[in-house]
């Protein structure tokens, strides 16, 4: 919690991106995947990857992955035993989106403008048992501003999430 915190406060601050470069998308979520296996394995999820290979964003590669981690991260641990998580990634225009899917239990529509608060829980008596401390989507709606993108969250009670951090393509696929 506490390396959330200062995580979190580090991207609140109005300072540019530390040390930005060329991001191989792929990497950071063979990362992420690596990341959260051990709990999607305990709970059978398996977690697919797809889309368009090869995208590169620019920016910090270890605020990115803390992001698509966040992302994964709370796919399996919201998700159902037996389940599949997918993440996925597209260009769309000058940006690469990220998209993860699950199968879990879903947001009710009330809560979803609240989510990327910090330390918001969705009632957290009634989810006790995923534990977490309620910053990892504040730090992903904090990552995808500060790199001049934004989170956007599509979810139904019961049924799912999916969320997409799109970032800007890095200039110099742009050139290519």
């Amino acid at each position: 919690m506490v390396q959330q915190i200062i995580e979190l406060l580090r991207l609140q601050g109005d300072e540019p991106i530390e040390g930005p470069a060329v991001v191989d998308v792929d990497a950071v979520i063979a990362r992420s995947v690596d990341v959260t296996v051990m709990d999607a394995t305990s709970k059978n999820i398996k977690v697919v990857v797809g889309g368009t290979p090869g995208l590169r964003i620019f920016g910090n590669e270890e605020q990115v992955s803390a992001a698509v981690t966040n992302l994964l991260a709370n796919a399996v641990t919201y998700s159902d035993v037996d389940s599949t998580v997918l993440i996925s990634t597209k260009e769309c225009d000058s940006m690469v989106d990220i998209s993860v899917v699950d199968q879990g239990i879903g947001i009710l529509h009330d809560d979803l403008d609240r989510i990327f608060e910090r330390f918001y829980r969705v009632d957290p008596a009634r989810h006790r048992s995923t534990g977490g401390t309620g910053l990892g989507l504040s730090i992903v709606k904090h990552v995808a501003a500060t790199h001049g993108g934004d989170v956007r969250v599509w979810s139904l009670e019961g049924q799912g999430s999916t969320f997409t951090l799109s970032l800007p393509r890095s200039r110099q696929e742009e050139n290519a």
